[in-house]
């Protein structure tokens, strides 16, 4: 059983916020921030919600498909940042796109989340209960932030990017001898540490205990302890992925890394022993997305045709939770 990526898309909100444009909002300037996170702008979500981007991004990856909504099997929606609790955003895309045939729900595993909406789908695939997937990270998590903290405020930005997954029975196999498909995927979390990345929701409230408020809704980050966790924890979640696919780090032609900042993507690059070059980055100009980073940075470097089949490529990340992943697999 093959598993390919057969199209992917995305969508980013039109308005961009600059550095310059949050010097007005908070003690900060666009020297410090890029220093620190390599972002100079992000965008940010003038109406658009969670559902209609990811709606936008998947007939997106559809049209790249050649393939039409009535004939999805699975939608999986990824994201932390939902308008609704219910109904769940894939059910809301459902509809929006005209997917009757299809599943639909939620995944937050909040920036890993693309990951292990992947992993989930291949593993719907290679057991024949669907033939096809249409993955998708979406985050609106502008409405999270506290736009006083200038610890968090300057990372964050907005946008959806998809895939559509197709199972077929048939190997493909390119000129360099690499067999297209899914090769392998590792994927874990750690929730001793949960709370060093966090968002409340609304507090328990009912009419058996006293009325109790949610002191802070936005997020929380304590930045060294995610910044020491995703240097250590990716490059090793990655060495097993490749150790497991029986590869090594030569034999990967682009590590697509979850964009959250450029010198954990430099340290994880030294760390492999890997040359930077092949890790590619658009973080500079729509910041840390979350669930949508990786799949916006596929879509960019696919339709750009920097990516070419037969290109072997890692997709790794970490997020809230904490969670980690990495997947293998050839173009």
């Amino acid at each position: 059983m093959t598993i390919r990526i057969t199209g992917t898309g995305s969508a980013l909100p039109e308005k961009r916020v600059t550095n310059f444009d949050l010097e007005k909002l908070v003690e900060t300037s666009d020297e410090w921030i890029q220093k620190r996170t390599g972002i100079a702008e992000r965008r940010i979500s003038d109406g658009e919600t969670v559902s209609s981007l990811a709606a936008r991004a998947c007939k997106n990856a559809l049209e790249m498909a050649g393939k039409a909504a009535e004939e999805v099997d699975l939608i999986l929606v990824a994201t932390c940042s939902p308008e609704l609790l219910l109904p769940c955003c894939a059910c809301q895309v459902q509809d929006m796109i005209g997917a009757s045939g299809a599943a639909a729900f939620d995944l937050n595993a909040a920036c890993s989340g693309f990951l292990f909406a992947l992993n989930t789908a291949n593993v719907y695939l290679q057991t024949g209960i669907y033939k096809n997937a249409l993955i998708v990270g979406s985050e609106v998590l502008s409405k999270l932030v506290d736009w006083k903290d200038r610890g968090t405020c300057i990372l964050f930005g907005d946008g959806a990017g998809a895939a559509f997954l197709e199972a077929s029975a048939e190997d493909v196999v390119y000129d360099n001898g690499r067999r297209a498909g899914i090769e392998c995927m590792i994927q874990g979390s750690d929730g001793t540490k949960g709370m060093v990345l966090s968002c409340a929701e609304r507090a328990v409230n009912n009419a058996f205990i006293p009325e109790s408020h949610t002191e802070n809704p936005y997020i929380y980050m304590d930045g060294q302890e995610v910044y020491k966790f995703a240097t250590k924890q990716v490059p090793v979640c990655i060495q097993q992925a490749l150790d497991k696919a029986g590869l090594t780090v030569d034999d990967v032609d682009w590590f697509m890394l979850h964009q959250a900042n450029v010198r954990i993507i430099e340290s994880v690059a030294k760390r492999l022993k890997a040359d930077l070059a092949r890790f590619p980055m658009n973080i500079h100009q729509v910041g840390n997305m979350s669930s949508a980073t990786i799949p916006v940075l596929l879509d960019e470097w696919n339709r750009s045709g920097k990516i070419k089949r037969g290109d072997r490529l890692v997709l790794s990340g970490f997020g809230a939770g904490l969670t980690y992943g990495a997947s293998v697999m050839v173009w």
